[in-house]
């Protein structure tokens, strides 16, 4: 198959996977923001009034990075899964991978939808906080970086768990009783400083704290997390989780049965 091809056939994907959440645009685009309102509201509005500073800032500019962040893990992920499972459901997905489409761009089609949703959702987040917050930027490379990484990380995580879900609840798994709680005890509402530092060590096997923190980062300047270390995990976690993925497609049990 010819680059041209090939790269007629990763734009298509990309077409199909931005029309397909743009159609249902009050379902994916709009919640997150509407969410994210009410969140201010209560934690930076009402909440923050008693908590004050954070980190040596207000509590609500503390945790606009965290709540922005959340909204692009959520969704990258959201994407994904329900897209790659609908295609299994449905019957889509055999058509193209018996296709000469090469597995990589299959892939990399359904993971780009993801990015591209989860960028989106927290772009118009953003936008949001910019009504309850004081919202600066200290490196725009450090936060285009992070969030580009970690909206591909989850997406890929959430094509691995379509790939292994029998059923519609099976895709609800992982985001209730794994993403869910690793989210909210990755240090969007908090600081880890706060824990006793049994439970600090505990919190750094938490690869969404990295995330959080690199990306807070980004927009403060400093975070209870170094920089580097986040940079290998998430370069690392996605270049291990790709491959894994990969693999999968080009085994392929469970899609053509």
């Amino acid at each position: 198959m010819t680059f041209n091809k090939k790269l007629t056939a990763f734009n298509t994907l990309i077409s199909k996977e931005l029309k397909r959440f743009m159609r249902i645009w009050i379902q994916t685009l709009l919640p997150p923001v509407i969410t994210t309102t009410l969140y201010f509201v209560i934690f930076g509005s009402l909440i923050g009034g008693v908590i004050g500073n954070m980190n040596g800032v207000p509590y609500s500019q503390f945790i606009a990075p965290g709540l922005i962040m959340m909204a692009i893990i959520n969704n990258s992920y959201a994407n994904v899964v329900s897209s790659f499972f609908g295609a299994k459901f449905h019957g889509n997905i055999q058509e193209m991978i018996i296709s000469p489409i090469p597995a990589h761009i299959v892939l990399l089609g359904f993971i780009s939808g993801g990015v591209i949703r989860g960028l989106i959702v927290g772009s118009l987040v953003t936008l949001v906080s910019l009504f309850f917050t004081d919202l600066r930027i200290f490196s725009l490379v450090i936060v285009l970086s992070i969030a580009l990484l970690t909206a591909t990380l989850l997406a890929i995580a959430g094509f691995i768990n379509a790939y292994y879900a029998r059923t519609f609840d099976g895709m609800n798994i992982v985001p209730v009783f794994i993403l869910g709680p690793l989210t909210y005890l990755g240090g969007v509402f908090f600081s880890i400083d706060m824990l006793p530092e049994f439970w600090q060590q505990i919190a750094q096997i938490n690869p969404i704290l990295y995330m959080v923190n690199g990306f807070r980062y980004g927009f403060l300047g400093s975070a209870d997390i170094q920089l580097l270390p986040t940079f290998v995990i998430l370069i690392l976690m996605n270049i291990g989780l790709y491959a894994f993925a990969l693999r999968l497609l080009k085994i392929g049990r469970g899609i053509l049965d």
